[in-house]
Formats: structure tokens, C-alpha cells, sequence
């Protein structure tokens, strides 16, 4: 194989999104994963609003948004009665997305595909020696590439983490639960959809069930049962599981697949170590809660991606900051998995502590900051700078003919000059979508930033320039 500025080891959605990302950039790449093919499966199925920004930014979400399987407006912490409610954040998706993850896969290797990218596929690392100028990879076989940097993006088993010696802190599962796709007649009485999924705490016991389509249900699951289990899940195993939670009700009839998980949560003490990067779950694990995990993983491989891109093509280095910037977002989420399972617990002193949840969630602050928590759209990066827009996330501004996602499609710093937004005058947007620099003068002097060279300056009246609840719906309603 030909020697490429990265490799990506692993092609779950992180690895894919980072690859798309450096491609944009003209970055030679390698992508290799040790399956012999695309899994069917899909352990993820939802796409946070924050996630589906960054995919709108670049083009990518457009063709997936007919392939929904549902929209919920609104996302729940830890099974509360009171739903969290994206329609309190600025943003054209104010909803979860019900997509696959293996959707999400093939539609990424599709994309990259018309840049000539294929997946190397069934090769297994097996060593990792790294120089002043590049790393070596080895695989079984015999197969090496020499490649300049590589990112591990192949999950919470990560060979490349392993094999660098980076420290993987946290601590073990408490309890073991189950996923699993599943054919069901399903007879209960009234409508069913994506509603917030029954997650209180009965007799000890937990499920949820979703219908995917085609007759498919998604099945999470845990109890008493299912407590020191490690082997396969079985037939027997999830039908004894909805019989006693439903009754007659839901019928198993087929399982698809299914899989074991607990809440174990751990954390890469770095996420870089010379030229080795880690980012998703090779970088962090935690329980499925609120659906935010691929989410996670998709978001650090776009805070990665141009930033790697900016020192192969500019030499400029800002490679540091990747660690500097996700490590707390990622700490961020371990611990509101933490805080919901804690919420989850069947007990009578946590019962009390989820009646005051309740009552704080229906304080819209209260009720935007956890929304933000899980969404993604709360987070902010600590940048220099006094204005209250640096280091938050762009809102996606109409802007006459275009809008801000549109100019970002280019993988480049925006610089926006515009009239009668009150929030401010001049604007420098990074690659992807936070405010490095903002100033309310309209003739403030641009700052010298990494990138200026290659910004895209904008001009424009943005008196209707917020995003309107016109325009969420337009894409919410799709």
C-alpha cells in the first residue's frame, strides 16, 4: 500500500466522517478495518441536532433525511417524565434523527467513494511503532503502511490505544443490559412511534422497544436476569424478557441480532501522543443513555479533521488542541451517563431524587442547559477572546441566497460581515462551525488567524438572519 499522510484505523462513523473530512482537503489517506465487511447492525440510531449540523455543513445529510425512520422533537434524561426540548435551541433541527448507524456507514463509504477511497478491509493491527517522522503499522498477514499520523477510530477494544500505552482510566460495569433488533407481533392497544421510551425503573427491570420499520423493533433491555451474563444473547433469553415486561402483547418472533453492554465508563487520559491520535470510543466508552455516544465520536472526528488538515497542507499547528478541546466535552458526557444511570437505579431515595429532577427540568434554564448536555449543542471551547459568541457553535444564519452551513461546505474559515444581526458585526467562523473571533464594531480589524489565507469573506444584511422556526420546521418536518 501506498504511504499516505493518515491512517484511520477503523471505519465505524467516526472513522468515516475524519476520513471524508481530510479527503475534502486533498489529504492522502488510508482507511482499514478489521471486519471483512459492512455489519448490518446498528448498535446507534439517532442523530443529535448538533451532529446533524455538522453533517448539513458538509453536504452529507440531505440524501439520509428521506431515510428517517422518525423525528422525535424532543429527548429525554434519564426516562424523566419531562421531555428535553430542542425547540429551546437555535438550530434547523430541533430533533433526534431515527437513522441506523449502519446507514450512516454506507452512506459515508458511498461518498467517499467518489473521491476514489475504499476501506481496506479484514486486516487486524498488530503493532505500532512511531518516529519523528511518521508511524509504522503493522498488521497480521504481514501487511505495514507507513504512514505520517494515525487515529484510532476502531472502538472501546482499541488496538491502537493498547498498542500506543495510553492510560484508559475509569471504572467497570455495574450492570449488564441488552440490545437487539427483533421481529415482534406487536398487539398493543393504540398508536405506537418513537415516544419517549419507558425507561422508569419496575421491579427492577428496564426496557424500551422501537419500532424501525419494516416490521423491526429495537429492544433494550435489563434486569435481574441479565445481571453476569457474557455470552451470546438468545432467542429464549430476549422472549422471556418482553413476555415479562408486556404480557402477550409483544410476541417475539425473530431476533435479528443482539448484543451485551454495561455502563462501564473510561476515558484516554490523552487523546494524542505524538503522532497518534484517538477520538470516539477508542477515546471514550459510557452506557448508551440518551442516545449521545456515535454522536460524540462524529463530533471529535470534525474537530480532528481540519485541524490535521491545516498542518499538512498550511503547516500550521494546532494538533494540541484537539486534546485541549474534546477531552472535557467527552468527561462532560461521561458524566451526565453517570448522573442518568444513578437516576435509573429502582430505589427509594433515588425515586425522590428523580421527583426533583422532574421539577427542575420543567425550569426552561434548567431544562435548555441538560438539553444542550445531550444534544451537543451546549458545548463551547475555551478560546481567547471576550466576546460572548467565541468558542460557541455558529448558528446557521440565513444569509440572502446561502446561509452559513452553505459557505461551510468548503471546509474552510468564514469571515462574515454583517449588518443588523444584534448578536454581532464581524464574525470568523472555523472550519467546523465554532466562533473563533467575533466583534460587535463593524469596522473592527480582522485578527490574524491560522487559515486567513484560505477564508472566505461574506458580506451580507442579516436583519432576517436568524434561524426562523419556519425554516426548522422545513427540515424537522421533512
Amino acid at each position: 500500500m501506498k504511504n499516505p499522510d493518515v491512517l484511520i484505523v477503523g471505519a465505524g462513523p467516526t472513522g468515516l466522517l475524519l476520513a471524508a473530512e481530510l479527503t475534502l482537503a486533498g489529504v492522502p489517506i488510508i482507511v482499514v478495518d478489521q471486519a471483512l465487511r459492512r455489519s448490518g447492525q446498528s448498535k446507534a440510531l439517532t442523530i443529535q441536532p448538533r451532529s446533524a449540523e455538522i453533517l448539513h455543513s458538509r453536504g452529507l445529510l440531505e440524501q439520509l433525511l428521506d431515510e428517517v425512520v422518525e423525528r422525535l422533537p424532543a429527548g429525554h434524561f434519564a426516562g424523566l417524565e419531562v421531555p428535553l426540548e430542542y425547540a429551546s435551541w437555535e438550530t434547523r433541527f430541533p430533533c433526534q434523527l431515527g437513522i441506523p448507524q449502519a446507514r450512516i456507514e454506507e452512506h459515508l463509504e458511498q461518498h467517499l467513494a467518489t473521491y476514489g477511497v475504499q476501506v481496506a478491509r479484514g486486516l487486524t493491527l498488530t503493532g505500532l511503532t512511531q518516529d519523528d517522522d511518521g508511524v509504522l503499522a503493522e498488521f497480521d498477514g504481514g501487511t505495514t503502511i507507513r504512514a505520517g499520523w494515525v487515529v484510532g477510530c476502531d472502538g472501546g477494544r482499541s488496538a491502537v490505544r493498547k498498542l500506543s500505552e495510553i492510560a484508559f482510566p475509569g471504572r467497570d460495569g455495574r450492570f449488564s443490559a441488552v440490545v437487539a433488533d427483533v421481529v415482534v407481533a406487536d398487539n398493543r392497544p393504540g398508536p405506537r412511534g418513537w415516544e419517549l421510551p419507558s425507561l422508569v425503573p419496575r421491579e427492577g427491570a428496564v426496557m424500551s422497544i422501537l419500532p424501525l420499520g419494516d416490521g423491526v423493533y429495537r429492544a433494550l433491555f435489563t434486569g435481574p436476569d441479565q445481571q453476569g451474563l457474557t455470552g451470546e444473547v438468545t432467542f429464549d433469553e430476549v422472549a422471556r424478557a418482553l413476555t415479562g415486561w408486556y404480557g402477550d402483547e409483544v410476541v417475539l418472533q425473530e431476533l435479528r441480532w443482539g448484543s451485551r453492554f454495561t455502563d462501564a465508563v473510561r476515558q484516554a487520559a490523552q487523546y494524542r501522543k505524538g503522532r497518534v491520535f484517538l477520538a470516539g470510543d477508542a477515546a471514550h466508552i459510557h452506557s448508551p443513555t440518551g442516545g449521545q455516544g456515535m454522536n460524540l465520536g462524529l463530533q471529535d472526528a470534525f474537530n480532528l479533521g481540519w485541524k490535521l488538515a491545516a498542518y499538512l497542507k498550511d503547516g500550521v499547528d494546532l494538533l494540541d488542541s484537539y486534546h485541549a478541546e474534546r477531552h472535557p466535552v467527552g468527561a462532560a458526557v461521561l458524566a451526565n451517563t453517570r448522573a442518568q444511570g444513578v437516576l435509573m437505579v429502582p430505589d427509594d431515595d433515588v425515586a425522590c431524587l428523580r421527583e426533583i429532577f422532574v421539577e427542575l427540568m420543567q425550569l426552561p434554564s434548567a431544562n435548555k442547559w441538560l438539553t444542550g448536555l445531550v444534544s451537543g449543542l451546549g458545548v463551547r471551547y475555551e478560546l481567547p477572546g471576550e466576546h460572548a459568541l467565541t468558542g460557541q457553535r455558529m448558528p446557521d444564519l440565513d444569509l440572502g441566497t446561502t446561509s452559513v452551513a452553505d459557505l461551510l461546505r468548503a471546509g474552510r474559515h468564514l469571515r462574515l460581515e454583517l449588518s443588523d444581526w444584534a448578536e454581532a458585526a464581524r464574525v470568523v467562523v472555523r472550519p467546523d462551525g465554532y466562533v473563533l473571533w467575533a466583534a460587535d464594531e463593524p469596522a473592527a480589524e480582522w485578527p490574524e488567524f491560522a487559515g486567513a489565507g484560505q477564508a472566505l469573506t461574506v458580506r451580507s444584511k442579516a436583519s432576517a438572519a436568524a434561524v426562523t422556526p419556519d425554516s426548522e420546521r422545513s427540515f424537522a418536518a421533512r
